[in-house]
């Protein structure tokens, strides 16, 4: 049972700094190394000194473990250090855990980062390929023996559920593909700067797995992404814009299992991120229309449409007439298509450089930006405001 009631931890914590590598397909240097220059560029952004950080939170399937990072980045003594599990699920959840050790006092400065050489080295979208016995394992043997082997696999179940359900083609996932790539055609950070794509360029892409093809699946890439989170009363002294933690949540739903809960009575939704949007506007008490910029995980494209639904922004089924209507200004930066798949950390980067007023498709007046992390396994999300 999810909670019923908005939790106190909304406005107590900001992100003050972010800083990343470049995005590429071979960085040329080990994990350890991109995390630690994206933590660095983070903490500079921050006006801090490495000094000043005393906690550490990243994912698990991380090869730069919290103490690894802080040597090498200069950061001494650590009061706090925390993983979070599932994948891209976790990005949001690691400002939310960084926000808790602030608000209890726990630590003053945290450093939440991802880095890996997804394209260079292990790649995540190969698979199944080996894998030691577990119960999350022993949930996946139901589905591997029939093929079921990739990421795209798995996601192309509840995707052909969803447009047979609402009697769509899969046209409707071209809307968010063509709409990541507008704005990565104008971010001289993305991958695909420069390179937009049309609603035939998507429909002329070879097939990955019905109903998904190449322009349906997010990019692999080398590179590292780090936040800094502090007090707002501490942020009010540092040099940028806090973006302030006004909600965030985590959240897994019932039959929940990694990326084949295809148990449910229901295949259309994300029950999971349901849970997180509950929560978000109970804590935050806003609705969707107040929400100037959503940063919404976009792996695979229908998931996005199956997430806009889940918080409500548009009736069950509706959501990509609501993309292609440009209701909301959507993954601003380009998103995990068209700039960099860092496993949701970029996008939380986005929404605080709306807040600032910095991004290169900046949405004029941004003051609540919506940000959501990885979908079809156990996720998160929050809710960042300007401050005041």
């Amino acid at each position: 049972m999810s909670l019923h009631r908005a939790d106190s931890l909304g406005g107590r914590a900001a992100v003050v700094g972010i800083g990343a590598t470049e995005f590429s397909k071979d960085s040329g240097r080990s994990e350890l190394k991109l995390a630690v220059e994206a933590v660095r560029a983070a903490i500079d952004d921050a006006g801090l000194s490495p000094a000043d950080v005393d906690g550490m939170v990243t994912f698990t399937m991380d090869t730069n473990p919290e103490i690894t990072v802080a040597q090498a980045a200069g950061i001494g003594d650590l009061s706090f250090f925390s993983r979070v599990h599932y994948g891209g699920g976790a990005a949001c959840a690691t400002v939310q855990q960084a926000a808790l050790a602030v608000a209890a006092g726990v630590a003053e400065v945290v450093v939440c980062y991802r880095a890996f050489n997804e394209r260079s080295g292990r790649r995540f979208g190969s698979g199944v390929q080996q894998r030691e016995p577990s119960a999350e394992g022993a949930a996946l043997g139901w589905n591997l023996p029939f093929g079921l082997l990739t990421p795209a696999s798995w996601v192309a179940m509840t995707a052909q559920r969803y447009l047979h359900a609402h009697g769509l083609t899969p046209e409707a996932f071209g809307q968010v593909a063509v709409a990541g790539r507008r704005h990565a055609a104008r971010n001289p950070a993305a991958y695909f700067h420069g390179r937009p794509i049309t609603l035939d360029d998507h429909a002329s892409s070879r097939w990955i797995v019905e109903p998904l093809r190449l322009l349906d699946c997010c990019q692999e890439t080398d590179g590292g992404q780090a936040l800094v989170v502090t007090s707002v009363e501490r942020a009010r002294d540092l040099p940028r814009p806090p973006a302030v933690v006004v909600a965030a949540a985590q959240g897994a739903g019932r039959a929940q299992e990694q990326m084949t809960s295809y148990y449910r009575d229901d295949l259309t939704g994300l029950p999971e991120m349901g849970v997180v949007a509950r929560q978000l506007w109970r804590t935050s008490g806003l609705e969707p229309g107040d929400i100037d910029v959503g940063i919404l995980y976009d792996h695979f494209t229908p998931y996005v449409l199956m997430q806009l639904e889940e918080f409500g922004f548009c009736g069950r089924g509706e959501a990509a007439e609501f993309v292609a209507a440009d209701a909301l200004p959507l993954n601003t930066h380009g998103g995990q298509l068209g700039e960099a798949y860092l496993h949701g950390m970029n996008g939380i980067a986005e929404a605080v450089r709306q807040l600032r007023g910095t991004s290169v498709n900046q949405t004029a007046g941004a003051a609540r930006a919506l940000v959501t992390a990885g979908t079809g396994v156990p996720t998160s999300a929050l809710i960042l405001g300007v401050d005041g």
